[in-house]
C-alpha cells in the first residue's frame, strides 16, 4: 500500500512539474533578449512606437504557446494595422489587428526546442503606429545574432508593398488592405542577401513632385521616425547600410529634366554625408509606363553620371519590364518577387556578396 502511495505521489508530483512548466510568462518589451530593427522611439522603452513599414523585430523562447501583445494607434476606427508573423523562418501569416490593445497568438503547439518569431510592421505609416508591449512564453532565450550585411530601400508605395498582397480583391475594402511590407521586394531582397533592411518609404511621395500634389516630399521626411510631419529625428547613427536603394519617380511623373536630376543628385550628396561608406543603387519605377520608364532611364543616368564626379560608389539598376498586376497598377507579390530577384543579383554584382 505505501509504495502504491508512493508510486501516485511521484507521478502527481512529475505530471505537476510538467504542466507547472508550460506556464507562459510574461516578458516586457524592453527585455534585452528582445531584438528591433528600424525606425523605432525608444523614448519609452517599456512600449517602443514605430510608424514605418517593415519595421520588425524579433525573439527567441522556448515553450509550447507564445503570445505578442501590439497596442495599434487606430487613427480611424475603420482602419488597423497588418503585421506579419513568422515562426522559425516559415511561411509568414499576415493578420490585421482587432483591437488598440491586442494579445495575438503566436502559436499554442510547438515542439520543444527553441523557436524564433518574428513580427513585421505590414503596413505604412499613414495608417498610424504600433507599440510592442512584450512577449508571452515558457523562456525567452538568447537572441539569433542578427545578419552584419545592412540595407536601407528609399521609395513610395511601391517600396511600402502597397496593391500586393490579393488575398482581399483590390478595391472590396480599405486602403490598407492589401499592403504587404514583409513580401515586397525590398525585404525579400534583403532576407536573399542575408541582411537586415529598413524601409524609408511613404505612398504617393516624390522627390519634387508627390501624388495629387500633396506638400510631403522624401528630402523632408527622410530625418523622420514616423516618415510623418512629427517632430521626432531619427538617429542616422543607428543603423549605417551597406547598401541604399533608391526607388523614386514615379509619382514625380516627367518633370523638367534639370529640376528634377538637380534636387536627385543634392538628395544624393545629402545622403553620402549621412551615410558615408553606403553603397548608393538608383533604380527605376517598376510600375512607369512605358513613356516615363524612358524619360526615368534618362534622368537615373544623368544623376549617377555626376554623382560618379565626386563618389564612385553610386550605381544605376533599371528593372526589366512594367509590374503592374497588382491594386491600382502596383506590382502584386509575385511580381514583386522576380523584382527582389533583379535587384538580388545586381547587388551581388557590385557588392560581391
Amino acid at each position: 500500500m505505501k509504495s502504491t502511495v508512493k508510486t501516485f505521489l511521484f507521478l502527481f508530483l512529475i505530471s505537476f512539474s510538467a504542466v507547472a512548466g508550460t506556464k507562459i510568462k510574461f516578458f516586457k518589451a524592453n527585455n534585452s533578449s528582445i531584438q528591433y530593427v528600424g525606425r523605432i522611439d525608444f523614448s519609452n522603452k517599456a512600449m517602443p512606437k514605430f510608424w514605418a513599414p517593415g519595421v520588425y523585430l524579433q525573439a527567441t523562447f522556448e515553450g509550447k504557446k507564445c503570445e505578442v501583445l501590439i497596442n495599434d494607434e487606430v487613427k480611424d476606427p475603420k482602419l488597423h494595422n497588418y503585421i506579419t508573423i513568422v515562426v522559425d523562418g516559415g511561411i509568414p501569416k499576415r493578420i490585421q489587428l482587432k483591437d488598440k490593445q491586442n494579445t495575438v497568438l503566436v502559436g499554442d503547439n510547438f515542439s520543444a526546442g527553441k523557436h524564433t518569431v518574428l513580427i513585421c510592421k505590414a503596413t505604412e505609416a499613414s495608417i498610424g503606429y504600433l507599440e510592442f508591449v512584450g512577449i508571452k512564453c515558457n523562456k525567452l532565450l538568447k537572441p539569433v545574432p542578427l545578419p552584419q550585411r545592412t540595407i536601407e530601400f528609399i521609395g513610395d508605395s511601391i517600396t511600402c508593398g502597397f496593391g500586393a498582397d490579393l488575398t482581399i480583391p483590390c478595391g472590396t475594402n480599405e486602403w490598407y488592405d492589401e499592403h504587404n511590407a514583409y513580401l515586397a521586394y525590398g525585404p525579400t531582397t534583403a532576407r536573399a542577401l542575408n541582411a537586415q533592411w529598413h524601409l524609408t518609404a511613404v505612398s504617393g511621395i516624390g522627390l519634387i513632385h508627390s501624388y495629387g500634389g500633396a506638400p510631403l516630399l522624401m528630402p523632408a521626411t527622410f530625418d523622420k521616425i514616423s516618415l510623418q510631419e512629427d517632430s521626432i529625428k531619427y538617429n542616422f547613427n543607428c543603423y549605417q547600410p551597406d547598401v541604399v536603394s533608391i526607388c523614386l519617380g514615379q509619382n514625380d511623373g516627367i518633370q523638367d529634366s534639370v529640376a528634377f536630376t538637380s534636387a536627385y543628385v543634392k538628395f544624393i550628396n545629402r545622403l553620402r554625408t549621412i551615410y558615408p561608406k553606403s553603397t548608393i543603387l538608383c533604380l527605376t519605377s517598376p510600375m512607369a509606363d512605358r513613356k516615363l520608364n524612358i524619360v526615368l532611364q534618362k534622368y537615373i543616368a544623368a544623376v549617377v553620371a555626376k554623382a560618379l564626379e565626386k563618389n564612385n560608389n553610386v550605381y544605376k539598376y533599371f528593372f526589366s519590364k512594367q509590374f503592374s498586376g497588382g491594386c491600382g497598377g502596383h506590382p502584386d507579390l509575385a511580381e514583386h518577387k522576380v523584382m527582389a530577384s533583379e535587384v538580388t543579383n545586381y547587388i551581388k554584382q557590385i557588392k560581391n556578396w
